[in-house]
Formats: structure tokens, C-alpha cells, sequence
């Protein structure tokens, strides 16, 4: 088999094992924050409520695919699709395990910051072309979140870099081999994963959506699969977000007695349940609080972090 047509298949794969899992989360999220907030969750559509999330796909699949007149049509269908892609292609870089990663890149981790970005684009064209609002603050609400945090995100990740000497997803889990980084690179755990909830949107970053202002933000005038296109990429987002910090920070595929893709996949998941688990505990931020806690918080303590790998690993000559 070459070496291209394994690459596409490897790359179908993991596609369809994204789009199940991010599927399953729908109904995973509902069912813990049912049980964290002592109420009940979906339990009546299948066992444990699981074909709930199946009636709700048929439905809103269902659902009259509208675009507003007063909108700018090309723009309007184009943004929800340029939202999919950019959680999809950083997935391509991803080692899963050994020999399991679709490409594997020597510039890996800046494809997923590349790649990543163009999330902005389609936050920002969705509330520009919808004419509407409030679908247009959320937009600028998301441009500027999005924006800011991508800084604290990257420079959190360099601490992983300069430990591993490389770029390439593989090079860094196989650098943990004696020691996970969330060991020496705490501060830059935390960072990255308080930007992968902003990123992703999240609450308590959930600003450019906050339905007790704008509606629904920057998607307010969505519905049919254009809307679903959004609604799955926020948990494709999550799903991508848990996978690099496995990668980045807790070995990747590395562990005892387990198949290495079965322990990427159990670190993954739990890092998942820690992103729901956040959602059940906290209130939202305001806005003001949102952007002081990145430029007066994350901002200095990621580039103190920074300067302080940097010096370790030069002083050691590691």
C-alpha cells in the first residue's frame, strides 16, 4: 500500500472517529452536568437517554436550512465551514501513537496554531455577514477573545519545545519517555489549558455566545446544518484541545501494560470530563475581566515561564 493511499485512509479514520466522539460528547456532557447539578439529564430516548443525541441530529438536520435576506449569502454559507475546518485539519498532526498520525510534520505544532486561527474567520464572518447586531458584537466579542488568547496559548506551548528540541508532536511524547511535561512545565499546563477553554469558548470564556446578552451570539441567525456545523465544532474544538495537551504535556501514547492508543485515548478523555467539569462549576466572566485576566495575568506569567525553561535548559546543557 502506498504511502499516500494510507495516509488517506489513516486520515478517514480519524475523521470519523472525531465526528463519533464529538457525537458522544453531546450526550456525555448533558448526562454530567445533570449529575453534577443533582437534576436529571437526558433518560428517556434509548438506554440512559443515549439515542437522544440521534433525535436531536435527525431534527435539527431536518430543520428548514434558511439564510436571512437581509444577509450576504456567499459569506453567510462560507463561515460555518471555514469554522469546521479549522478544528479539523489540526487533528492531521496529531500522533496518536506510534506510527498512527496522519502527517507527521516537522512543523507540527505550527500547523495547529495556523490552522487553529482561521476559527477567527469564521466567528468573524458569520456575525459580519448576518447583518444582525447581535450577531455582530459576538463576532468582534470572539475576534478579540480568540485573538488575545491565541498569544498566551503559543507562548504556553514553547516551554514544551524548548524541553523536547522540536516541533513534530512525536519528537515531544517520545521526549517524555522519564518524565511527563505537566511535571516540569506545570505553569505552562495550566496557561495552555485556561486558553484552550478560551479558545474553545467555553465557560467560563463563553462571552461571544452569552445568551443572556446577545442572544446567541455570533451565530444568532443560523439554524438547519449550518448551525449544526458550529455546534460540533465547539466539541471538536474540546476534543482537539484534550488531545494536544496529551501530547504536550501528559506522554501522549506512553504507559504501562495498556496499547499506546488506548492510553492516548483514556488521558484524552479525561482531560474531556475536566472540560465539562469546568462548565458545571463556574459563572461566566465579564468582558473587561476576560481580557485583564489574559493581558495582566497569563501574558506576563507565560513569558516568565518562558525565560525560565529557556534558562534551565541552557544552564544544564539539557
Amino acid at each position: 500500500m502506498s504511502a499516500v493511499l494510507l495516509a488517506i485512509l489513516l486520515g478517514l479514520g480519524v475523521l470519523l472517529a472525531v465526528l463519533i466522539l464529538a457525537g458522544g460528547l453531546v450526550w456525555a456532557e448533558r448526562r454530567l452536568l445533570a449529575l453534577w447539578q443533582d437534576r436529571y439529564g437526558p433518560n428517556r430516548a434509548g438506554p440512559f437517554g443515549v439515542l437522544q443525541v440521534v433525535a436531536d441530529g435527525l431534527k435539527i438536520l431536518m430543520k428548514e436550512d434558511w439564510v436571512p435576506p437581509f444577509a450576504d449569502r456567499s459569506v453567510f454559507v462560507l463561515a460555518p465551514a471555514m469554522m469546521m475546518a479549522a478544528v479539523l485539519l489540526p487533528f492531521g498532526v496529531i500522533a496518536f501513537a506510534p506510527g498512527i498520525v496522519v502527517a507527521d510534520l516537522n512543523i507540527g505544532l505550527l500547523f495547529f496554531l495556523g490552522m487553529s486561527s482561521l476559527a477567527v474567520y469564521g466567528a468573524a464572518l458569520a456575525g459580519w455577514s448576518s447583518n444582525n447586531k447581535f450577531a455582530l458584537l459576538g463576532a468582534i466579542r470572539a475576534v478579540g477573545q480568540m485573538i488575545s488568547y491565541e498569544v498566551f496559548m503559543g507562548l504556553a506551548l514553547m516551554g514544551t519545545v524548548i524541553l523536547a528540541g522540536s516541533f513534530r508532536l512525536g519528537d515531544i511524547v517520545r521526549a517524555q519517555a522519564g518524565m511527563w511535561f505537566c511535571i516540569p512545565q506545570l505553569p505552562g499546563l495550566v496557561l495552555f489549558l485556561i486558553a484552550g477553554l478560551a479558545e474553545t469558548r467555553r465557560i467560563p470564556f463563553d462571552l461571544p455566545e452569552a445568551d443572556s446578552e446577545l442572544v446567541a451570539g455570533y451565530h444568532t441567525e443560523y439554524s438547519g446544518i449550518k448551525f449544526a456545523l458550529y455546534y460540533f465544532s465547539e466539541y471538536i474544538g474540546i476534543s482537539l484541545n484534550s488531545a494536544l495537551i496529551t501530547a504536550l504535556y501528559f506522554g501522549g501514547w506512553l504507559g504501562p501494560w495498556l496499547p499506546p492508543l488506548l492510553w492516548f485515548f483514556l488521558k484524552t478523555l479525561v482531560l474531556i470530563l475536566l472540560f465539562i467539569l469546568v462548565r458545571a462549576a463556574l459563572p461566566r466572566l465579564r468582558y473587561d475581566q476576560l481580557m485583564s485576566l489574559g493581558w495582566k495575568v497569563l501574558l506576563p506569567l507565560a513569558l516568565l515561564n518562558l525565560l525560565a525553561t529557556g534558562a534551565v535548559v541552557l544552564a544544564s546543557g539539557y
